[in-house]
This record gives C-alpha cells, structure tokens and sequence, in this order.
C-alpha cells in the first residue's frame, strides 16, 4: 500500500519509519528545507534525532507529489494543524481515505478531530488511530499497541489489519468518539499528575489521581455519545498511564515543572514540541460545564494553567474536597 503521511513530526516521523518495511511510504512536510535536510540526512534532528529514516521513506515538501498515489492518508499534524491539512487536501482533490493521529479538541472551537473532518471534508472515508505510543519507541522498532477506530467498520478493520505488523499491533474500534474524548483528555490528566508528582505527594497520591482522572473520562466520553468500555481499552486507561507516569510524557513534564514555580510560557519555550493537554483542558473544561458534568480535576489544571492559583493550593483544594459515593 502507498501511504502518505502529512507532518515530519516526531509521531510522522517514527510512524513512516516503522510502516517502511511492508508499505511505500512519502512523508510531507509542510517546510521545505526541513524535507530538504531529512531527504539528503535521513534524519529528523529536531524530532527524532537518534532515528535513521530507512531507505524507502521518501521525504517531501510537494504536497500534490505526496498524494499522488496515496492509497490511505496519515495526518500526523497536531490537533491544530489538522483543520488547515484537511483543507489541503480537499484543494487536492485527493479522495484517499483519511486517519488523524492527533489527540485533543480543536481550541476555540471545542471540537473533536472527527467533527472537525465532518466540517472539512464530508464525504471522507476517515477514522482515527490512538493509544499508548511515544514517537520514540516506535521509531526503535519498540512492541506497541493502538486502537484504529471510524464509524465504517469495514474500513476500520480493512485499514488496521493494513497496519499491523512487526513491533506494531493495531486493533479496530467503531467508537471514534469514545477513542478521541479519551486521547484528549487523558492529557490533560497527565498535567495533573506531573503536578502530583513535582509536589512530591506520594505514589498512593498518584494511584487515586490517575483513577479520579480515568472517571472523568468516562463522564465526558460517555456523555459526548462514546462507549464507557473503550475507557478501559487501548485508548482509555492504556494511553493513561503511559501518559501520567512515563518519563518521554511531554504533558506529565509540563505539570512537573508547574509545580516548580516556572511560568507556563516558559515551559513551552523549554519544551520546543507542542503539549496538546495544555490546549485541550480550558475546552474540557468548557464542554464539562456547559454540560453539568463533574471534572474537578480538569478544572484544577486550568486554575494552575490561568496561573491565578499556585499547584500547590490548588492540590490542597482538591484534597479538601468532600466525601462522596464513587
């Protein structure tokens, strides 16, 4: 199969790295001197600098070229970049089915990937493919496990099946809702639970931490019209803890150091990759309020995020919380 994967991120990256071996494989990217410098390195030194691109990865900056014999499309953008991508590709004309890799709510608009495919490019055959994946290990040829779901059942078993291989399982799901909601805001969980953590609260602190955080995305995934098993899954309380505890968790390092005092700024400035819990919480949050639904623990990361209150305070508030059933 002829793949083009859009975005020479470090997910982009290390996603055409381990599908060269069975697939053709054009990664785009939207800068062309980076395509110029990974085409001739092959290598992606800002991303991905330990990973060699094998010899069948061809690297572009065309993005006509790229999609000229896609049979499937990755966009491998962030939550983002995903609306400006589809727009791309509907001024292709490219009618190639569509799989997003991206985690989060659209900010502003507050909407899921899918919804915001249905609003870009409606007639696409599309899903999504999520679950617990550091770019990193991927690219080393590490065993891991996702979760490709589209509301076609056909496609998305078709295309999982297309997938899967070598160090790489994928299953198939027909709940992309229930798979978003939990990529998203597992995020923001994350966050939480590197404030936890940078506070030195205690493993059991975590433990009840990442459980509270794994019923809210339950509360949302089902009320925005997900299944509460796909929580338990791949994409739910998988991408969870490998999020919350795992050292290469960009969300966790960001709550890490918000519990060090430093400005949010300049946390992202010393990140240099893009933390999609930090974008997705105020939407949570704003979608869990407008619709009665229970998610103190997001609320208190945007509280940290807005900087009025310290993490330190902010975790004292949640501690004094009343009891209740669970």
């Amino acid at each position: 199969m002829n793949i083009a994967v859009l975005g020479a991120g470090a997910w982009g990256t290390a996603i055409s790295i381990h599908l060269a071996a069975r697939h053709g494989v054009t990664l785009w990217a939207r800068d062309a001197a980076q395509a110029v410098a990974m085409q001739s390195s092959r290598r992606n030194p800002r991303y991905l600098p330990e990973s060699m691109l094998p010899a069948p990865v061809s690297v572009s900056a065309d993005l006509d070229a790229a999609l000229r014999a896609a049979e499937l499309i990755l966009v491998a953008t962030t939550t983002a970049g995903l609306r400006d991508t589809l727009r791309r590709l509907k001024s292709a004309g490219c009618n190639a089915p569509v799989v997003w890799l991206c985690k989060g709510f659209e900010r502003e608009h507050a909407l899921l990937p899918h919804e915001v495919c249905a609003e870009e490019l409606p007639q696409a055959t599309c899903g999504v493919l999520s679950g617990p994946s550091f770019a990193e290990e991927v690219a080393r040829g590490q065993p891991t496990a996702l979760t490709l779901a589209s509301t076609d059942s056909a496609f998305a078993s078709a295309t999982a099946r297309e997938l899967h291989g070598g160090s790489l399982r994928v299953y198939s799901s027909s709940d992309v809702v229930g798979v978003e909601v939990a990529g998203a805001v597992k995020n923001v969980m994350a966050i939480a639970t590197g404030i936890c953590d940078g506070l030195k609260l205690g493993l059991n602190a975590r433990a009840a931490l990442m459980t509270r955080g794994l019923a809210e995305i339950s509360r949302l995934g089902v009320a925005l019209g997900g299944r509460a098993e796909t929580v338990m899954g791949l994409a739910g309380v998988g991408d969870l803890i490998l999020t919350c505890t795992g050292d290469l968790s960009r969300n966790r390092r960001v709550g890490l150091m918000l519990a060090q005092g430093k400005a949010l700024n300049d946390i992202l400035a010393e990140l240099g990759h893009v933390a999609e819990g930090v974008y997705s919480a105020r939407e949570v949050a704003r979608i869990a309020k407008q619709r009665g639904i229970d998610m103190p623990i997001t609320e208190a990361v945007c509280r940290v995020l807005d900087a009025p209150q310290s993490a330190a305070q902010v975790a004292r508030e949640l501690l004094a919380r009343d009891s209740k059933s669970e």
